[in-house]
């Protein structure tokens, strides 16, 4: 796997609070992505303003930040063949209320407000959100035994 093949995936407070990770990251696992990274924290005002710092100045930062260090969140490093784009579509529109049937948001969430997650939406934003949140030590490099029946 290369790095482009990792993404950041982060359970914002609503899903923890709604008792969903599990089932998010049930559905990533029988996608095939592997997890090497997973933990649960409270954002801080400090993390939240460079996670979000491409935000600042916008009339919805502040409301933003206030939600996202409201409760424990869940973090995580997702890796497998093209992860960033297959997160992003398993994720659904980040508008919730124009999100497919069958994504995360179009099954779990009903506001833009409050969808649930997060994914990079790029590999130049996965490589630039995972340290934010992850030691080096701490993104785990095991084999699964699916892993040869997931490629050709």
């Amino acid at each position: 796997m290369t790095v482009a093949d990792r993404t950041f995936v982060l359970l914002k407070p609503d899903a923890v609070q709604r008792g969903l990770v599990g089932e998010i990251v049930r559905r990533f696992e029988r996608r095939g992505l592997k997890l090497i990274a997973l933990k649960m924290i409270r954002v801080t005002r400090s993390l939240a303003e460079t996670y979000y710092a491409e935000h600042k100045g916008k009339p919805f930062f502040e409301p933003l930040m206030s939600y996202i260090t409201s409760g424990p969140v869940v973090a995580m490093v997702l890796e497998g063949d093209g992860a960033v784009s297959i997160v992003r579509k398993m994720m659904g529109k980040t508008n919730s209320a124009e999100a497919e049937p069958g994504t995360i948001r179009g099954d779990l969430a009903l506001t833009i407000g409050r969808n649930v997650i997060h994914g990079s939406d790029s590999p130049e934003s996965a490589n630039r959100e995972i340290p934010l949140f992850f030691k080096p030590e701490e993104l785990l490099a095991y084999t699964r035994l699916d892993e040869a029946w997931l490629r050709e």
